[in-house]
């Protein structure tokens, strides 16, 4: 089996607590071959607990010492395009972290990179490579005609979760002007994506981009690209979302947010005449927390209920097996830059109506 010598462009949470322990458990599949990070004490900590040889504070520079097969774009969502297109101009596969970027501009040049690469660009949407996910899309036929659809996505902050299950080094040594210069950078690249907005709708918009990202883009793949926004409102300066999503006979309610307390309801409900599924998530920051699949139904005088937990294996785990097909079998993966688009689009249409609702 040929193994892939990957390089991981951002050594922050995601990648201490996820990507980094994944890549090591998949020897088979992938060596580690350089790191990247801004932060020398990540380079320095991570590196050594790792045994990685190659490390370099500039992505571009990593990309151009060669040696790799392909690299993971686990950085700041602002340089995700930057980081992405010059990894394809190596001819260099890709796994991004989602969002892949923050605007179509972005997404514009990376699949233009892609195109002239002819390398592949996967982004990062775990929860659709969940089992129980999977499992819902082949169930989905039989439960008849669809009325109705809760998405909700409504967790604490990452990290009250992973301060207690995971050692993370969160480095003092950044700069304090390239702080000043992502968030800047940021504001520019949202506002090339939605115009001059008041802060709370952008700040939604970073929301949907972020957390978001995960839900509508599973919805997608479930139930496929709604008609149009009905109706969206926000609250808690944008940190707190609900939209009705149209589709052709039924309804989707969407809502997230982030609070503090230490939980995370995360999951996908489908009512339909015959049956219900719903796909329940769990936090990502433990591994192997299951994700399941509860399925509900009438058939005579009897109601059931049946939890299906096809495996343990984490949706991280199983992207990145995948990822390693796609490259090393040559198809795209379902996740493409273009799926992503629909993404971004969906975005910008939820912004619009929360603007409206707002005036």
């Amino acid at each position: 089996m040929t193994k892939l010598r990957v390089g991981v462009i951002g050594l922050g949470e995601v990648a201490q607590v996820i990507h980094l322990p994944v890549l090591q458990s998949l020897p088979e599949l992938y060596e580690i071959r350089a790191l990247c990070d801004i932060s020398p004490t990540l380079l320095s900590v991570v590196g050594d607990q790792y045994g990685v040889p190659h490390r370099y504070s500039d992505a571009a520079e990593m990309i151009a010492a060669g040696g790799l097969d392909c690299v993971l774009v686990l950085n700041s969502d602002e340089y995700h395009a930057e980081a992405v297109t010059a990894a394809l101009e190596k001819d260099l596969h890709v796994l991004v972290e989602k969002p892949m970027c923050l605007n179509l501009r972005e997404a514009d040049e990376i699949i233009a990179a892609r195109d002239r690469s002819g390398a592949t660009v996967m982004v990062g949407y775990m929860r659709r490579f969940a089992p129980a996910f999977l499992e819902a899309k082949e169930q989905l036929p039989s439960i008849g005609a669809i009325n109705y659809v809760r998405v909700r996505d409504i967790i604490g902050r990452n990290q009250l979760i992973v301060n207690q299950t995971s050692l993370v080094h969160r480095p003092s040594d950044i700069p304090a002007g390239l702080m000043q210069e992502r968030w800047d950078r940021g504001a520019q690249l949202v506002r090339d994506a939605i115009g001059d907005v008041p802060g709370e709708l952008a700040g939604a918009y970073r929301l949907l981009c972020g957390l978001g990202s995960h839900d509508l883009s599973a919805m997608r793949e479930l139930l496929g690209r709604p008609t149009g926004v009905a109706a969206a409102r926000m609250w808690r300066g944008g940190g707190f979302i609900t939209a009705l999503l149209d589709y052709d006979g039924f309804v989707v309610n969407y809502e997230t947010g982030v609070d503090e307390q230490l939980r995370f309801d995360a999951h996908i409900e489908v009512y339909g005449d015959a049956a219900s599924l719903r796909i329940q998530y769990d936090t990502p920051y433990i591994r192997h927390f299951p994700t399941t699949l509860l399925r509900e139904e009438t058939a005579g005088d009897a109601f059931t209920r049946s939890v299906f937990r096809p495996s343990l294996k984490d949706p991280y785990t199983l992207e990145l097996e995948y990822f390693h097909q796609a490259v090393t079998q040559g198809f795209a993966p379902k996740t493409t830059p273009e799926d992503f688009t629909e993404d971004l689009d969906l975005f910008a249409e939820i912004v619009r109506v929360l603007d409206k609702s707002d005036n």
